[in-house]
């Protein structure tokens, strides 16, 4: 079984960057599709990003142009590069197989400040 740690959240001001990583053990990782997820206060949990184990990516449309999922099969990472961030993209970070199959981490926290 794949599990996956969360790293790379933050306090930024908007307009800001933020690098997720995502460490995932196991030695089938190459085969998952990945995927970002994100969940806000009050909100249900909501996809960001995936990425197939060929390197095809698709975005939620609130960050489409704005991230940049990627992965380094070799390493077993997952990376989520967050440019020019607003307010509403503040929430925990997850990551997980796409569609989710794997135990969910502990997640990293993203804040954006005005």
């Amino acid at each position: 079984q794949v599990q996956v740690v969360e790293s790379g959240g933050g306090l930024v001001q908007a307009g800001g960057s933020l690098r997720l990583s995502c460490a995932a053990s196991g030695s089938i990782f190459s085969i998952y599709a990945m995927g970002w997820y994100r969940q806000a206060p009050g909100k249900q949990r909501e996809v960001v990003a995936g990425i197939t184990s060929g390197g095809s990516t698709n975005y939620a449309y609130s960050v489409k142009g704005r991230f940049t999922i990627s992965r380094d099969n070799a390493k077993n990472t997952v990376y989520l590069q967050m440019n020019s961030l607003k307010l509403e993209d503040t929430a925990v970070y997850y990551c997980n197989g796409n569609p989710p199959r794997l135990d969910w981490g502990q997640g990293t926290q993203v804040t954006v400040s005005s």
